[in-house]
């Protein structure tokens, strides 16, 4: 029965990320990309000194590096370690290329959804902001929309009950402590009708409780424990890599001919055709880099409402940052570091066992303390991860059900439980139930996004015009 329901959820996954989604989504990052004129490469520099210097005097619940704190606590996870894994063992090495070239485009994307979520968002009665996704359609494109926006709802709420949110994160901690202390050869307890290693368990349930902590306190408790703990780990995580890129630099001009290679088929996958090749490079690179970097899902706008600012292209430069952190920056040094120790051709491996083989044959030292490096980071990653789709799917529910604080209350509890129950769900279906519910999200939002493009652009032309203006005024 399950090897059934795991082939049906198997074969949805293929056809709805198939070549249609795909384009879709890059092409409406090109899209977005022409009508900001290429905002995400001629102001990059300004939207790194935006991302650490807060806006004085805006509205809203968190500061803007709180509000892409969030973000970034949903964002980098198991993506960033896993995902890069699972997507090269599939697509090769080529999956990388289509994972940087959906995030170079994707910045454009990202850029758009954090503008439009300070211009369309609102304010309730007690003064919280309501804004994202569902708000921009709705207010927008207009109330003839609204079905549109609680699509968008239904399927976050699934995607952080379900997919990104719970299961993908708390499986991916289980397996990186299971593997780091061979839990598989320590003692076991029989539990919903299999066999769980006592490691598994006891980190099941330690994510669950401080997770739950966490969660209770709401969006300023994420923001702050995010703001502590995604900067320090970001910047670890990317020292360790940078060690291995560093001390392998003659292999990386080879590794990056293999990337390219794989990506338009020159090197086959074994068993795929030249077309076949492409396209599965192109499906795992575009599914796990939306995964990672979340643009186009929707998701970070969520968060970029509750800034404390009064410019909307001010904080859609600080929230395009998310995508270039993440990707660009996060996920490129995992993926050098994979293709370097040919972790991925490994067909003994899977998931998280690539990455830990990849920093095992990079990282100098003992296997035992590259592996322990990565399940830190990891474990954090993933942990920040959960807490930031939390508050997501929350605001998901908000919107369908009037923001009843009611069902609020009870909603975090079901997440979790969620959290508690991912270590016993099968790990074969999580990440293609997770690529579902990215792919329906992704859908009304990016249809969203290209409809309101002109009012992005319009008001990026004269955020930028004036700038220079007052700039021009300043030097005279």
């Amino acid at each position: 029965m399950w090897n059934t329901i795991n082939k049906a959820i198997e074969t949805f996954d293929g056809w709805l990320w198939g070549l249609p989604l795909i384009l879709l989504i890059i092409l409406g990052g090109i899209w977005l990309t022409i009508r900001l004129r290429g905002v995400q490469f001629h102001k990059l520099g300004l939207a790194l000194k935006y991302m650490v210097k807060n806006e004085a005097g805006g509205e809203g619940e968190v500061t803007s590096f709180g509000a892409l704190c969030t973000a970034l606590s949903a964002t980098i996870g198991t993506g960033n370690i896993v995902g890069v894994a699972t997507a090269m063992a599939v697509g090769g090495p080529g999956a990388l290329f289509w994972m940087e070239i959906a995030a170079l485009f994707g910045m454009a994307t990202k850029f758009t959804e954090g503008l439009l979520a300070i211009k369309f968002r609102t304010f309730d009665s007690a003064g919280h902001v309501l804004g994202g996704p569902f708000y921009y359609i709705e207010n927008g494109m207009g109330k003839r929309w609204k079905w549109l926006g609680k699509m968008f709802a239904i399927f976050g709420i699934g995607a952080g009950l379900l997919g990104i949110g719970t299961i993908t994160q708390i499986n991916g901690i289980t397996s990186a402590a299971n593997n780091f202390f061979n839990g598989d050869a320590a003692k076991h307890i029989h539990l919903f009708g299999h066999d769980y290693s006592i490691v598994t368990i006891i980190a099941g349930l330690l994510v669950t409780i401080f997770a739950a902590l966490v969660i209770i306190g709401g969006l300023k408790s994420i923001s702050k424990v995010s703001q502590v703990i995604v900067p320090f780990m970001a910047v670890a995580y990317v020292l360790c890599a940078l060690i291995i890129v560093l001390t392998h630099i003659t292999e990386i001009p080879g590794a990056i001919v293999e990337i390219v290679q794989g990506a338009f088929g020159i090197k086959q996958i074994a068993g795929a055709g030249v077309g076949g090749t492409i396209i599965l490079a192109m499906q795992k690179g575009v599914a796990r880099g939306i995964f990672s970097n979340e643009a186009g899902l929707g998701s970070a706008p969520i968060a970029a409402a509750a800034a404390q600012t009064k410019d909307p292209v001010r904080q859609g430069l600080v929230t395009m940052t998310g995508t270039f952190i993440d990707t660009i920056c996060i996920c490129t040094m995992t993926g050098l570091a994979i293709v370097i120790s040919g972790a991925w051709a490994d067909p003994n491996l899977q998931g998280v066992e690539i990455t830990t083989a990849a920093f095992q044959y990079g990282l100098p030292g003992p296997d035992k303390l590259a592996s322990f490096i990565l399940m830190i980071c990891l474990v954090f990653f993933a942990f920040t991860t959960i807490l930031g789709w939390s508050y997501y799917s929350e605001r998901c529910l908000a919107y369908l059900t009037g923001a009843n604080v009611s069902i609020t209350k009870v909603y975090r509890w079901i997440y979790i439980a969620a959290i508690f129950a991912g270590p016993y769900i099968s790990v074969e279906a999580v990440w293609n139930i997770a690529d579902i519910f990215n792919g329906l999200m992704a859908l009304p939002n990016v249809i969203a996004l290209i409809s309101l493009s002109g009012v992005a652009a319009a008001e990026t032309k004269d955020y930028l015009k004036n700038r220079a203006q007052r700039k021009a005024l300043e030097n005279t």
